[in-house]
């Protein structure tokens, strides 16, 4: 079974069991990693915001338009931020590392 890393936000690395065909997002509240997704992976927020490490973000699907406008919301945003329920796992993301933003920003709560 591929494995990811998360670096969490006090920059502890913890390495999990990565299931293909879940999502990140999937995959952290799994694994009981701080990881919010307010909205169930559905695409309307950020809370899932993830900033992927740079050698691994050239194998990751490219974002869709709708990511984008989503990851335009987030806080602390990097070249290399995608949104975890976006990224589904693939026996070649085996590896995986992502770090977890120093917050995140719900607007669902407004």
């Amino acid at each position: 079974m591929p494995r990811m890393v998360f670096i969490e936000r006090d920059g502890t690395p913890r390495k999990v069991d990565a299931p293909i065909g879940l999502s990140v997002l999937e995959v952290a509240h799994r694994a009981g990693i701080d990881i919010e997704g307010a909205c169930e992976g559905s695409l309307a927020c950020s809370t899932c915001h993830v900033i992927v490490d740079p050698e691994w973000y050239e194998l990751l699907t490219e974002a869709s338009e709708d990511e984008e406008d989503m990851l335009d919301l987030a806080f602390n945003l990097s070249a290399t931020s995608r949104l975890g329920c976006q990224i589904i796992i693939t026996e070649e993301l085996d590896g995986l590392t992502v770090r977890l933003p120093a917050a995140t920003r719900n607007l669902l709560l407004g």
